[in-house]
């Protein structure tokens, strides 16, 4: 990710809202932040419907939004609503500890500028929070190569049973129930649902569902 320039004195700070559900990881950003000109964090939220309250109240530049937000709206969500949201509509920028491609897609899907690592360096967030702010994506290292991989060697299609297997999925069945609705084995099923998460990205059932659903793969 290449550095942004710093900000002229007499630009308008950059109104940041932070969005994590660790109030200790909540104080860290905010004395971090206060070390560098030009940014100023104007709240904070500790859920993904808390930071949608705020964000229509304080009208900040950039979210800086954690995707995993304990019960009720997470940061997927979020950053769909915020960025789909009544204008002007803020940049948000993912900081997490997650880099699966699961987790990346849906986020760039859902419309997120950046998707940064918490265990980025200082100087890199800074930057970020810039790019971001200007509306230029802001890709951590490590992620930026995923998403080069994988737009380099694509992921085949789910074949038409793959599809069958994730709706029952969508309906809750377990392993047994889809092999009597599919009139297969047990074995079969768990046989699809290995080439399932490959394809998808995942390793989960729940991930399966989440990112078949937020590519319209279900009907």
């Amino acid at each position: 990710m290449s550095p942004s320039p710093s900000p002229s004195p007499s630009a308008p700070a950059i109104r940041l809202l932070l969005c994590d559900d660790h109030a200790v990881v909540r104080a860290g950003l905010r004395a971090l932040l206060a070390s560098t000109d030009g940014i100023e964090v104007v709240g904070e939220a500790g859920s993904g419907e808390e930071a949608l309250a705020l964000a229509a109240r304080l009208r900040p530049d950039v979210v800086l939004m954690d995707l995993q937000l304990g019960e009720g709206v997470d940061g997927v969500t979020a950053t769909r609503r915020l960025v789909s949201g009544e204008p002007p509509a803020p940049r948000v920028l993912v900081l997490t500890m997650f880099d699966t491609d699961a987790d990346i897609t849906r986020a760039i899907e859902a419309g997120a500028t950046g998707y940064l690592l918490k265990a980025e360096r200082p100087e890199e967030l800074f930057a970020a929070i810039r790019n971001a702010a200007s509306g230029r994506t802001a890709l951590s290292a490590p992620v930026a190569d995923r998403v080069l991989a994988r737009m380099r060697s694509p992921r085949p299609g789910l074949s038409e049973r793959e599809r069958d297997i994730l709706r029952q999925l969508a309906r809750g069945l377990g392993n047994r129930d889809i092999a009597r609705a599919l009139f297969i084995s047990e074995a079969t099923v768990k046989t699809h649902l290995g080439r399932i998460y490959g394809k998808l990205g995942v390793e989960t059932r729940a991930g399966a569902v989440a990112v078949a659903t937020e590519r319209r793969l279900l009907p």
